[in-house]
């Protein structure tokens, strides 16, 4: 029965292996490639032609960010699992910040899709003027943007604490666990940042995040949990499911 339940664990891991390895994919691809190619942040008149001219390539953005919410919420139950043995109670906070920052980011996705009618020539619509709805376009883009940003403090948290977990547990790596506990400061001290003194905002502070997120998404596939250290830690005393 031991045999079984670690090994089912050891299926998690790799799970979670696959849903981090999708959720980097979709989320450069919705977050990151979308945008850049077809926002100009400063002039709407561009932004709103791109957007028309590749309407498949952002919708296709939105779908992306659809696939990473999904993983997400699935990775956040499996890591849940995975370090419920360290500490029932912060595992279970971590996976509730880790909610609430997919639930948040769903609400700033919102914006993004909702240039689509605003730019889709609507008979509702004609009071304003095409200059006006090109404006109103690129400031629900920059909303977006703001969204996505200032309150991503929920996923840092969230990291912090698993990453806390992880490094604590012993049937993962201390080094991961110490890369996303500082990818969550990260994201916590640039969230502050933009909302207290802008200035001092930098995409530096977010670089750990990604090194960490490719760092767990190679070692759970390839490696995945230390079943001894598992088992050390009580791991097999319920199934997976029961978790």
């Amino acid at each position: 029965m031991a045999e079984t339940r670690s090994a089912s664990i050891q299926t998690y891991a790799r799970i979670a292996g696959v849903l981090f390895l999708l959720s980097i994919v979709a989320g450069g691809f919705g977050e990151f490639y979308v945008p850049d190619k077809l926002i100009v942040s400063s002039d709407a008149a561009a932004t709103a032609k791109n957007v028309i001219a590749h309407e498949s390539l952002f919708r296709l953005g939105f779908a992306a960010y659809l696939v990473e919410a999904t993983c997400d919420i699935a990775l956040t139950l499996i890591l849940y699992v995975l370090l419920r043995p360290v500490g029932k109670n912060l595992a279970l906070l971590a996976a509730f910040f880790r909610l609430v920052s997919t639930s948040v980011f769903g609400v700033a996705e919102l914006f993004y899709f909702a240039v689509l009618p605003m730019l889709g020539g609507s008979d509702y619509l004609k009071t304003f003027s095409p200059e006006q709805l090109n404006t109103l376009a690129l400031l629900s883009l920059k909303l977006y943007g703001y969204c996505g940003e200032i309150f991503m403090v929920f996923y840092g948290v969230a990291s912090l604490l698993f990453g806390y977990l992880m490094f604590r547990s012993g049937y993962l790596p201390k080094i991961l666990g110490a890369l996303l506990a500082l990818g969550g400061f990260g994201f916590v001290s640039n969230n502050f940042a933009l909302v207290l003194a802008p200035a001092y905002a930098s995409s530096g502070f977010l670089l750990p995040m990604p090194i960490a997120a490719l760092s767990l998404t190679l070692w759970f596939l390839v490696r995945g949990v230390n079943i001894s250290k598992w088992e050390e830690r009580g791991g097999p005393s319920k199934r997976p499911e029961d978790v």
